[in-house]
This record gives structure tokens, C-alpha cells and sequence, in this order.
């Protein structure tokens, strides 16, 4: 087995987190290259990432091309995608080794050349105000909204921007995407979900469009903007079989009143 180390240096402790798990990988007789999240290539069996949900997302956004399972250990604030901390580096470097680690394949969303697995976060140009949005699904007319922008999430990506915004949380077996208005300018402006088979249109009635993947890239593009499932599947490792509503508890303290905490 060939293992790839993505490290991400904007990450703050990246350089210490390394080191332990290099010697543990050395240890192990594991063949490794370290590779900088700026500069992935392929031919690796298994992907191993330090960093956070940011460093994730753009490491399985690359290798859902070559089918390979991705593995993070947290560096972030909340780390929803990574399925191991710090202090894990041995059993996560034993999991590797004895092939013990789940896999969990993931929809993703495309839009030209864009790959998302969490969301495209949709925005008029202007960010001094409202903007104008018309919603088609399949070709057919759904209705406008003036917000913010919108967010066309996945069941990966209901836990991120469009939980905030007011949608639902989506187990990520469910192949289901998420339309969610932000901040829509009246109160019958509710999320949607709907079928991953859909096509998602979104046009601007004023303005050009700007469109952010996964909270990391930003491009304008023309006043059309549309959306639908990928054709691969991000694959996300786990080391144990902590069910999706026991990950909700601990990192989102789901249903845990403040005084609990």
C-alpha cells in the first residue's frame, strides 16, 4: 500500500502532527510521500490529511478522480469530516496497515468544470444588498427569491453553510440535495429537498452571479448558473463504526442542553 501525507502549512501545529506520524508510518514499513494540498497528484491507495474541514474537502474533491479513500486528522475548529484527532495517530497509521478503516462514498455536485461535495453557495455581485434569484428545477419554474444568495448543498454539506442559514441536517446515506435561501427577504422562502437526479437552475434577474465551492473558490460567472449530481463519489475513511447521529452529539453537541455541556 502506498499512502499519501496531504498537509496543508497555513495550518497552524501541521509541521509537529507530521513528524509523529511519519515516525509512526516508518514504523509501520508504510510507503508514504508527503504532498502539499496545492500540489496533489495520483497513484496513492490511501490519502491521509492533516488539517481541517477545509484541507478535507479539497483533497476529496481531487481524489474522487482516482477512487481513493481520504482520511483526516483534525487540525481545525471543528473538524466534521475528520474522523481523527491528534492523539489517534497510532490507530489511525494500525487502520491503514490492516486495511480495518470504513469507507463511505459521498455525492457530489458539479457545475462545468466546478466539483463540489459540500455546497455552491450562490450570490448576486453586490454585497451591499439583496439580490434577485429565479429557481428552475428540471427546466421548470419554481419561484424567485430575493436574498442573500442561495446554497445548493448535498447531505455531506447540510452540517456546513446551510445549517447555519436555517436548513435541515441530512444523513449522508440519503441521496438528496438541499436548496436553502439565505436570509430571504419573507417568511415563505423555506428550504427545499429534493431528489439528487434534479437539474438546478439559478438566474440572476439583475445582476451577474458569484459562485463559492465548498467555501474556497470564488468565480463570476454569466447570470445563469446550473447545478446537478456528479458523476463520482468522494470516498470519506472512518476508523470505527461511529454511526452519522453519534458524530451530530459529539461534534455538534446535538441535543445537549448548555448546562450539560
Amino acid at each position: 500500500m502506498k499512502v499519501a501525507v496531504v498537509i496543508n502549512h497555513n495550518v497552524i501545529n501541521t509541521k509537529s502532527v507530521l513528524s509523529k506520524l511519519e515516525k509512526e508510518l516508518q514504523k509501520n514499513t508504510l510507503e508514504y510521500d508527503v504532498i502539499n494540498i496545492d500540489n496533489l497528484k495520483g497513484g496513492y491507495d490511501f490519502i491521509c490529511v492533516i488539517g481541517g474541514d477545509g484541507t478535507i474537502l479539497k483533497t476529496a474533491r481531487f481524489y474522487a478522480n482516482f477512487g481513493s479513500p481520504i482520511l483526516g486528522i483534525n487540525l481545525g475548529r471543528l473538524g466534521f469530516l475528520s474522523q481523527s484527532g491528534t492523539s489517534e495517530i497510532e490507530k489511525v497509521v494500525n487502520c491503514i496497515k490492516n486495511k480495518t478503516y470504513k469507507v463511505q462514498e459521498r455525492i457530489m455536485l458539479k457545475s462545468g468544470k466546478y466539483v463540489a461535495l459540500n455546497d455552491f453557495v450562490v450570490k448576486g455581485c453586490s454585497c451591499t444588498r439583496t439580490s434577485k434569484f429565479s429557481l428552475k428545477i428540471n427546466n421548470k419554474f419554481v419561484c424567485d427569491y430575493i436574498a442573500d444568495g442561495i446554497i445548493i448543498s448535498t447531505p455531506t454539506g447540510s452540517t456546513a453553510y446551510g445549517l447555519s442559514a436555517g436548513g435541515p441536517i441530512l444523513c449522508p446515506d440519503i441521496d438528496c440535495l438541499t436548496i436553502v435561501p439565505i436570509c430571504p427577504h419573507t417568511l415563505t422562502a423555506r428550504p427545499l429537498v429534493i431528489p439528487s437526479g434534479e437539474k438546478i437552475t439559478i438566474n440572476s434577474m439583475d445582476e451577474l452571479l458569484t459562485v463559492a465551492i465548498d467555501g474556497q473558490e470564488i468565480s463570476e460567472t454569466t447570470a445563469e448558473f446550473n447545478i446537478e449530481i456528479a458523476d463520482k463519489k468522494a470516498k470519506l475513511a472512518f476508523l470505527s463504526d461511529d454511526d452519522f447521529y453519534s458524530i451530530l452529539r459529539n461534534k455538534l453537541h446535538w441535543g445537549i442542553s448548555p448546562i450539560d455541556k
